[in-house]
C-alpha cells in the first residue's frame, strides 16, 4: 500500500521526537523535571498518532501528577491527584472570559447559515470589477469579513472554496493562485478580532483579551492588506494568471425605473435623478424618482457624518482640572500637630490661632502626691447646689482639647461656568475635508445607475453585516462592554440578520446549536486539559528545568524571540494553533518577565505566526478543507504551492511588526493608558 507524503513527514516527526528523547533524556539520573520533559514529548507523539488532543493532555496530565505525588506521599497520591483534576476542572469552569467563545461561534454559525455570504461576494466582485485580480481580491475582502464574524478557518475555507474557488476557475485564473487566495484569507479568522485564538491566549497568558483585540486590529489589517496588494501585483504583471472579469459576469439588471430613466436621460444618476423628480420622463413619477435619489445620497450622508465625527474629535476642548480651592491632604492636620507640640508659631490658612492658656489655670499636683480623704468621710454637697472652685473665675476661657478642624464647605458661585471653547480647527482637517469632497464629486460624476444597482446589493449584503462587526468589536475597543457582553450582542444580531434575510427557521438555529456546542465543548475540553497537564509539568518541575536551560544560554530579548517564534512556526507544521496555545504558550509567558517583553506584543506575534498552523504543508488543515470541496483536478500538490507565496507574506508580516511595534501596541495604549 502506499503511504501519502504527508504520512511519511508525520511518522519521520515523530521518530525523530521520540530518538531525540531516549538519546538525551539521562535515564540512570532521572529527576521529576526530567519526568515533565518526557511527558511534554509523549504527548506531542500521543497527538501526531491521533488521540484527541483534550483527554490526551488529560491522562498524561493525571498519569504523571500520580507519578509526582507518589515520590512524596505513596498513601495519599491518588487522593491529592484526584483532587487537583477537580481544582482545575472548576477553575476552568469559573473562567468568566470563556463564556464568549460559544456566543461568537453561534454568530459565525447564523451567519453562514444565513446565506450573507453569497451575496457579499457578488457585490464586492461587481464592485471591485475594475481592479486587477478583482474576483481574487473580493475573495480575499469576503474571507476578512467573513473570518471576523465567524472566526472558525474551517468554516470560512470550506464556504469560499464552494462559492469563489469555481467562479476564479471559470474565469481563467491559475489554480495555485486561486487555492492560495482561499486558504490564506480563511486563516485571517485567527487573527482579526474577535478570534477565538485570542480569547483563549488571553485566558491562559492572563493577558486583557480586551487589549488584545485592540491591539490585533491593525496587524489584521496589515496582513489582509498584503494579501491585496500581492494579488493585484501578480494580476498587473502576469495577466493570464487573474485576467479580468468578463462583461457577461458583470452584466446588471436594472429595474423598470431606472431603465426609463437611461434611455431618456443617459446613464448618470445625478442627472436622471433630476429630470425625474421634474416629471419629465414619461413611465417615471417624482416619487419614484425619489426613493432613487434617496438611495443615491447615502454615500454623501455617509461622508458628512464621517467628517461631523472628525471635526467634533479634532477641535474638543481640552480637558482642565480646576484645583482652584483644594488643599492637600494631610496639610492642615500637620501643621495643626506643629502648633499642638509647639514647633510652629504660625497658624495654617483658614484656621483661627488657639489662645493660650492663661497663668492661673490648671496647676500641676503637688510634689507629695495625693492626699487621703478626711476621716469624717466625704461630706455631702450643700444644699445650693454644687459650688464653682476657688480660683475658676480667673480662667480667660475653657481649655478644651484641640479638634483638627472640618474643610469648608464652599458656597455655590452665583455665575455659571462658561463651557470651555473648542480648539481650532487643524490644518489637516480641512485638507481631508478638500480631499473628501473631490471625491465625492469625483464619485457622483461617474455614478451610473449599473454602479447604483451595485451599490444596492451592497447595502443588502455588505453594510449590514459591517456594521454587525463593528458593533461587536466597536462596544468591545471603547470599554462599552465586556468580551461576553458583545458575544451576546453579536449573537443577536446574527438571528436579525437571519431574521431579515429570511433565513431564521428551526432547521438553521438547531444545526447552529448543535455546531456551537460541538465546538465549545472541545475547546473548553481542550482548556481542562491544558490545566491539568500544566499544572503537573509545573509540578514536576519541567517549568524550571526549561527556564534553566533558556537562562543558560545567556540570550538577549532578540535572540529569545527569534528563538520562540521559530519554534511556533516549526510546531505549526504537525499541531493546530488550539495545541500550541494550551501546551507551549505556559512554557514561553513565565520567561517574558526576564527578557522584559510585553506578553500583549508577545501574543500578537503568536496569532500573526500561528497563520502558518493552517498553511504549513504537508499538514495543513486549510489545504485539506478546500481539497475536500474542490473540483477533482485540483490537486493537494497544486493548493500546497499555492499556499507558498502567502506563507512568504506571512513571514514579512511577522518581521514588520517585530521591527515596528507601535503597529499593534498604538491602538491599546491610546485607548487605555
Amino acid at each position: 500500500m502506499k503511504i501519502k507524503r504527508e504520512l511519511w513527514f508525520g511518522l519521520i516527526l515523530m521518530a525523530v521526537i521520540l530518538l531525540t528523547t531516549i538519546i538525551f533524556m539521562p535515564w540512570t539520573n532521572m529527576t521529576q523535571g526530567h519526568l515533565g520533559l518526557l511527558m511534554l514529548s509523549l504527548v506531542v507523539v500521543a497527538i501526531m498518532l491521533g488521540f484527541p488532543t483534550a483527554f490526551t493532555l488529560m491522562g498524561m496530565g493525571v498519569l504523571f501528577t500520580w507519578f509526582a505525588y507518589r515520590s512524596g506521599n505513596p498513601d495519599i497520591a491518588v487522593r491529592q491527584t484526584l483532587d487537583l483534576m477537580v481544582q482545575r476542572t472548576y477553575a476552568v469552569m469559573t473562567n468568566e472570559v470563556l463564556i464568549s467563545i460559544p456566543l461568537f461561534v453561534f454568530m459565525g454559525y447564523l451567519v453562514e447559515r444565513a446565506n450573507l455570504i453569497g451575496k457579499l461576494f457578488r457585490s464586492l466582485e461587481l464592485a471591485l470589477a475594475r481592479i486587477p485580480g478583482s474576483l481574487a481580491v473580493a475573495t480575499l475582502v469576503t474571507c476578512a469579513i467573513f473570518a471576523t464574524a465567524t472566526g472558525i478557518v474551517g468554516a470560512v475555507v470550506t464556504l469560499m472554496g464552494l462559492l469563489a474557488l469555481p467562479a476564479m476557475l471559470r474565469s481563467g485564473y491559475d489554480v495555485r493562485l486561486s487555492a492560495g487566495v482561499i486558504t490564506a484569507g480563511g486563516c485571517l479568522g485567527i487573527l482579526i478580532p474577535p478570534s477565538v485564538m485570542l480569547i483563549v491566549y488571553g485566558a491562559t497568558a492572563g493577558v486583557s483579551v480586551v487589549q488584545l483585540y485592540a491591539g490585533a486590529f491593525f496587524p489584521g489589517i496589515m496582513l489582509a492588506s498584503l494579501y491585496i496588494g500581492y494579488v493585484i501585483i501578480v494580476a498587473k504583471l502576469k495577466p493570464h494568471l487573474a485576467p479580468p472579469l468578463p462583461m457577461s459576469e458583470r452584466h446588471v439588471d436594472l429595474p423598470p425605473v431606472n431603465q426609463a430613466i437611461c434611455q431618456s436621460a443617459g446613464d448618470r444618476v445625478f442627472t436622471g435623478i433630476l429630470r425625474g423628480l421634474g416629471g419629465s420622463i414619461a413611465g417615471v413619477t417624482p416619487a419614484a424618482a425619489a426613493r432613487q435619489g434617496a438611495i443615491a445620497i447615502l454615500p454623501a450622508l455617509a461622508l458628512v457624518a464621517v467628517l461631523a465625527v472628525t471635526w467634533m474629535i479634532a477641535t474638543r476642548p481640552i480637558a482642565t482640572d480646576d484645583t482652584t480651592g483644594l488643599v492637600e491632604m494631610g496639610g492642615e492636620t500637620q501643621e495643626l500637630a506643629k502648633i499642638l507640640s509647639g514647633n510652629s508659631t504660625e497658624a495654617p490658612i483658614g484656621t483661627a490661632r488657639l489662645a493660650e492658656p492663661p497663668t492661673g489655670g490648671l496647676a500641676e499636683p503637688p510634689q507629695d502626691g495625693l492626699q487621703e480623704p478626711p476621716k469624717d468621710g466625704l461630706q455631702e454637697p450643700p444644699k445650693d447646689g454644687v459650688q464653682e472652685p476657688p480660683g475658676a473665675d480667673k480662667l480667660a476661657a475653657p481649655v478644651a482639647e484641640p479638634a483638627i478642624p472640618a474643610p469648608a464647605v464652599a458656597a455655590p458661585a452665583a455665575v455659571e461656568t462658561p463651557e470651555p471653547e473648542r480648539q481650532a480647527t487643524p490644518l489637516w482637517f480641512w485638507i481631508v475635508l478638500g480631499g473628501g469632497l473631490v471625491a465625492i464629486a469625483a464619485f457622483y460624476a461617474i455614478f451610473t445607475f449599473v454602479r447604483l444597482e451595485v451599490f444596492k446589493m451592497l447595502l443588502a449584503s455588505f453594510f449590514p453585516l459591517s456594521m454587525m462587526i463593528m458593533a461587536v468589536l466597536g462596544s468591545i475597543v471603547f470599554g462599552l462592554a465586556t468580551p461576553t457582553e458583545a458575544a451576546a450582542i453579536g449573537s443577536l444580531g446574527g438571528l436579525i440578520l437571519a431574521a431579515a434575510y429570511r433565513q431564521l427557521n428551526y432547521g438553521v438555529v438547531k444545526e447552529s446549536v448543535f455546531l456551537t456546542a460541538k465546538t465549545s465543548a472541545m475547546v473548553c475540553w481542550l482548556f481542562v486539559g491544558s490545566s491539568i497537564f500544566s499544572a503537573a509539568f509545573a509540578l514536576l518541575g519541567g517549568q524550571q528545568l526549561v527556564e534553566a536551560w533558556v537562562l543558560s544560554l545567556d540570550m538577549t530579548p532578540v535572540q529569545f524571540m527569534l528563538l520562540s517564534q521559530f519554534i511556533i512556526f516549526i510546531l505549526g507544521w504537525p499541531l493546530e494553533w488550539t495545541e500550541i496555545i494550551v501546551i507551549f504558550m505556559p512554557i514561553f509567558i513565565p520567561l517574558l518577565a526576564h527578557f522584559h517583553i510585553d506578553p500583549l506584543f508577545f501574543g500578537l506575534l503568536v496569532a500573526l505566526n500561528l497563520q502558518t498552523a493552517f498553511l504549513s504543508p504537508p499538514v495543513a488543515m486549510a489545504a485539506f478543507y478546500l481539497k475536500g470541496v474542490s473540483p477533482p483536478h485540483v490537486s493537494l500538490n497544486q493548493i500546497f504551492a499555492g499556499m507558498m507565496p502567502f506563507m512568504g507574506i506571512q513571514v514579512f508580516a511577522l518581521a514588520i511588526l517585530y521591527i515596528f511595534p507601535e503597529i499593534g501596541l498604538w491602538l491599546p495604549r491610546v485607548l487605555y493608558q
